[in-house]
């Protein structure tokens, strides 16, 4: 899902103004190239640029905590729907709840601001709070340069679920030699002290990771595959492998020719997806295909020459030839949909095998008898029910496969599909006013203040957060709009010669 932004243009205040150095040369008054200036340097002159650059950096990540800091303390929790009213906070399966006075909310605003996600601007504030509230040395020291972010926030890491005293007396003995100390080393030294001094915040980290474990899925593009993650006490994760590690040698001893890292991984993936006697309802896949219009087409057009070009009785007829080629057929259990895309990858329908098999039979009602361009599939029409049609819901989620939330990776399968403009406002229930939020978002765009969501009718959104960053999602599959054709250069000579 590819995102941009736009902001207001930014006021630099004196204190940012002084820390700019500018070089002049010259009369030109023209700044240096980095680059160059970098490739000329003698190695001790790169050494010590590099030494400013790490100084600099732990000087900006202040900055940057004490601007989250800022921000943060203009969204009062209080400000948020209460215990009780309309879209009040019900439970929180995440464990992202926070008891610090801020806005629930906070966290998607500055992970849009920033462009991150919600986890990553998540533990940003943590770091900021846990260094203002608990670690006044440590964020000095940042402040001044002295010590670097990562070790910064290790220390926070280690001390946010402890006590301001505690803390204190963490930061009291490690702090003078922190920078001496290997990030790793320093972790280390400081849960040591901490669980002398406080058993008990030993014992929250502890629950806290084990509400914050999960299972995680990192694709790899390149080869088609995606690694597979699981957060686990680690006796349960060594006795997982163990498990795995045995079936895959019995495989090995019975002779399959295969590198025994590929038959843990098959092992795993079999004892994942084949039934057995564990106690939990069987799952069904769902499998979506996408197939380009314009490949079934056989044409060649730029982006955006053809685009909403209709499906004719033709294309369905040749992807079902493919289809019946390749043997395609639905999961055991599961269903199998087909997305058909224009040339900029925007969704044009979803059809099921049977919708391909009824529409090559009937193909174009209005030219029983011969080949033409009319549209025999689309998209769903709009209904006049709040609640959105099978095929509208199908089309949807085909097209935005998760949360349209910037930088949300929440699967389809937890998200809500929402109207845009809402129902009360006007707002049509039409896949065009339709998309994907996950539950917190969704919540977020209904009940919180100064949030503006618009979408385009091909399913480019746009959030703006209540301090004015916007930032634009496309659905996952649609590319971007070309760059605009380069001006010609002017004349050399125009006329009159």
């Amino acid at each position: 899902m590819e995102t941009t932004a736009t902001a207001p243009g930014p006021q630099m205040p004196g204190s940012w103004r002084s820390r700019i150095d500018v070089v002049w040369i010259g009369d030109g008054h023209a700044q240096p190239d980095p680059v160059a200036m970098a490739r000329s340097s003698s190695p001790e002159q790169a050494a010590a640029r590099l030494q400013a650059i790490h100084r600099q950096r732990a000087q900006d990540t202040a900055e940057e905590a004490e601007l989250i800091l800022t921000m943060a303390g203009a969204r009062p929790a209080d400000a948020d729907p209460q215990p009780g009213t309309p879209g009040a906070r019900k439970g929180d399966w995440s464990g992202n709840s926070r008891g610090d006075g801020i806005s629930e909310f906070f966290t998607a605003e500055l992970a849009t601001v920033l462009n991150l996600g919600r986890t990553t601007a998540a533990k940003k504030l943590d770091h900021a709070l846990t260094w203002q509230k608990k670690l006044p040395g440590t964020f000095a020291a940042l402040r001044a340069g002295d010590l670097d972010e990562r070790r910064a926030q290790t220390l926070a890491e280690v001390l946010i679920h402890t006590t301001a005293a505690v803390a204190g007396q963490v930061e009291d003995a490690l702090l003078s030699e922190a920078s001496d100390l290997s990030v790793y080393r320093l972790k280390d030294r400081a849960t040591e002290l901490m669980v002398q001094l406080d058993a008990e915040a030993a014992d929250v980290r502890r629950e806290e990771a084990e509400k914050a474990a999960d299972v995680h899925v990192y694709p790899n593009a390149t080869d088609g595959r995606s690694t597979l993650a699981a957060d686990l006490p680690t006796d349960e994760a060594v006795e997982c492998y163990d498990i795995v590690d045995q079936l895959a040698k019995m495989l090995k001893a019975d002779g399959d020719p295969r590198r025994i890292g590929a038959l843990r991984a098959h092992v795993l993936s079999l004892l994942i997806r084949r039934p057995g006697d564990h106690g939990l309802p069987p799952v069904t896949a769902n499998l979506t295909v996408t197939a380009d219009l314009d490949g079934l087409a056989g044409i060649s057009s730029r982006p955006g020459e053809v685009n909403g070009l209709p499906i004719t009785a033709a294309h369905v007829r040749e992807l079902l030839a493919r289809v019946s080629a390749l043997g395609l057929t639905p999961p055991e259990g599961g269903t199998l949909t087909f997305a058909i895309t224009g040339p900029d990858g925007q969704l044009l329908a979803t059809l099921t095998p049977t919708d391909l098999d009824r529409l090559a039979r009937r193909g174009c009602l209005a030219h029983p008898d011969r080949e033409c361009s009319c549209p025999i599939a689309g998209p769903p029409p709009e209904t006049a029910a709040y609640e959105p049609t099978d095929r509208q819901r199908a089309f949807s989620t085909t097209r935005d496969r998760r949360c349209r939330f910037p930088n949300c990776g929440q699967r389809v399968g937890w998200a809500d599909l929402d109207h845009v403009v809402p129902a009360a406002c006007g707002g049509a229930t039409d896949c065009a006013n339709l998309c994907c939020l996950c539950r917190s978002h969704h919540r977020l765009k209904t009940f919180a203040p100064g949030w503006r969501f618009t979408m385009t009718p091909d399913g480019v959104l746009q959030v703006t957060t209540p301090s004015g960053v916007t930032r634009t999602t496309r659905p996952p599959g649609m590319r971007p709009p070309p760059a605009p054709e380069p001006e010609p250069p002017p004349d050399d000579d125009p006329p009159p010669f």
